[in-house]
């Protein structure tokens, strides 16, 4: 394919005389316009925009009269034309150019103030398909595309944000070779994002889990002070997926969230909503996105104190996640320890009074709880790719648990065991988790043995013990989950010694007999899920 060649000069200072302006969300259009309209520059706009600047007493030409034809098809079709594209995309200082605007009519645009339809949040709100698909922009994007290409005369303005720097730059009726730059990148960037939303929008509801070309876009909501670790630069980038969480939550106090504080608030999030508020209050405490501690209780200041209670030591400067709104008593309780960020539905007035005396304390509340069982996307980078996979939304509730011992669970062995497999699936593999009357016992992470994590998971359970002043620790008489197949007895037989009297495990290994066999051996109860729960 031949390569296009044409030098641009691209001039520093280029005058401002003719804006096209085509909004959605028009806050904040009529005051630009006004200032536009003061400095000289013509205005020409459509629809309703049009009508709104018109409203307003401002001078404004319609597109149509530009283009000398009527928008058509419901305003599908209005801006599609060489009159507008032509005068985007001409070259100023090309003879050429200049001389197919002289033969054709058409005026050079400056500026163009451009936002799309709003299709992200038609989606984001469960429009329906035929709803949906009207709220793909057109014209918007190809537009916004013409106006960035020819940024060396042209300036583009898609976000509100920008009307201010806007007419800062606009100091003497023109922009600067920069600026014109910098919102041509935005300009790409918002289009791109677009597209991607649309895309997957498409893939969603055609049932394609594996598109050919999958695109992942997002908006920033707040440049971070670092990353992971201070040398590296990080950014929080939202995606307009209706979900409560860390991304949507509303900060009520506290400094800003870094890097770690939004991964480990998302983990504890998503982890304390396995548990319905229905069903009793849950807390959920994480440390460098492990579970330190979970619990329900009778009362969520109970809840909080039994996740305490699995490991208090691990607790100090982590994350607390509720599963209902924070009360006051339960805020007391919680303020005693150093802790970074709560996060909950929603929070009392005495509980807000509480947490105002610890003003670095980060109070997050969502509005409601994510559902684990909705479908959606999860991704992480690595070299050269972009790993894509479905959501982990598998529920043991909705599992078919396969006795495969001689000896079959108690009624409460079963739901620890259930409540012990709900927290292994968010505990980094390889995953150990002892539970016992609705609270962890003892957590095994991320060990490369999976004999290590359930060792490690009953040191730790020991270590509570002695901190709580407990006679023995909490896993004796427990139930013990692991996310993954046992591949050997071994950890089995640590966890029997640690005090685990039932087993829940997806099954599959090679060696299930033989691991069923030392169950059987022991008395244990095992069941088997089908299903793992891998988390790297």
């Amino acid at each position: 394919m031949a390569v296009i060649s044409k030098k641009i000069p691209a001039p520093d200072r280029v005058p401002l005389r003719t804006a096209l302006l085509s909004v959605s969300d028009k806050a904040g259009i009529v005051d630009l316009a006004r200032a536009l309209a003061e400095k000289g520059v013509r205005l020409l706009s459509t629809g309703g925009t049009h009508k709104a600047l018109s409203d307003a007493g401002l001078d404004v030409t319609d597109v149509s009269e530009v283009t000398g034809f009527p928008e058509i098809m419901d305003g599908r079709v209005k801006t599609l034309h060489p009159a507008v594209h032509g005068g985007l995309l001409a070259i100023r200082d090309d003879a050429e150019h200049v001389e197919a605007m002289k033969a054709h009519g058409i005026g050079a645009i400056d500026l163009a103030v451009i936002n799309l339809y709003p299709f992200e949040e038609v989606r984001a709100k469960g429009g329906d398909y035929p709803t949906t698909v009207e709220n793909i922009d057109i014209g918007g994007p190809a537009m916004i595309r013409a106006s960035a290409k020819n940024h060396a005369y042209v300036t583009i303005v898609t976000d509100p944000a920008d009307y201010p720097a806007l007419l800062e730059e606009l100091a003497d009726g023109s922009t600067s070779y920069a600026f014109r730059q910098r919102m041509a990148a935005k300009a790409y960037a918002r289009t791109a994002a677009y597209d991607a939303a649309i895309s997957n929008w498409f893939a969603d509801a055609l049932d394609i889990p594996m598109p050919r070309h999958r695109v992942l876009g997002g908006v920033l909501k707040e440049e971070m002070r670092y990353g992971e670790n201070p040398h590296q630069k990080a950014g929080f980038y939202v995606t307009g997926e209706n979900r409560p969480g860390v991304a949507t939550a509303t900060l009520l106090q506290g400094k800003q969230l870094s890097y770690n504080n939004i991964n480990d608030t998302d983990a504890a999030f998503e982890l304390v909503a396995e548990f319905l508020p229905e069903n009793g209050p849950a807390c959920a405490i994480i440390k460098h996105a492990n579970p330190c501690g979970v619990a329900t209780g009778r009362t969520l200041k109970e809840a909080y104190a039994r996740a305490l209670a699995c490991d208090p030591v691990s607790a100090f400067g982590g994350i607390i996640a509720l599963n209902t709104t924070l009360d006051g008593e339960t805020a007391e309780e919680i303020v005693k320890l150093f802790t970074e960020v709560i996060i909950a539905p929603d929070a009392d007035e005495k509980a807000r009074a509480v947490i105002a005396g610890k003003p670095n304390l980060r109070l997050l509340v969502t509005g409601a709880l994510p559902d684990p069982r909705v479908p959606g996307l999860s991704a992480k980078t690595v070299s050269g790719g972009l790993l894509v996979q479905s959501r982990d939304n598998g529920m043991v509730e909705d599992l078919e648990l396969k006795v495969v011992t001689r000896r079959a669970p108690t009624a409460q062995e079963l739901e620890d065991m259930k409540f012990a497999f709900k927290v292994a699936k968010h505990v980094k593999s390889n995953a150990v988790v002892y539970a016992k009357d609705g609270q962890t016992a003892g957590i095994g992470a991320g060990q490369m043995s999976r004999v290590d994590s359930a060792r490690i998971a009953g040191l730790k359970a020991e270590e509570a013990a002695k901190a709580m002043g407990l006679a023995e620790p909490l896993t004796r008489g427990s139930a013990v989950a692991s996310e993954a197949f046992l591949p050997f007895a071994d950890g089995l037989l640590s966890a029997i010694a640690a005090g685990a009297t039932a087993v829940i495990q997806p099954g599959g290994s090679m060696r299930d007999a033989e691991v069923i066999a030392a169950a059987d051996e022991a008395g244990v109860a095992m069941v088997f899920t089908g299903m793992r729960h891998f988390r790297h």
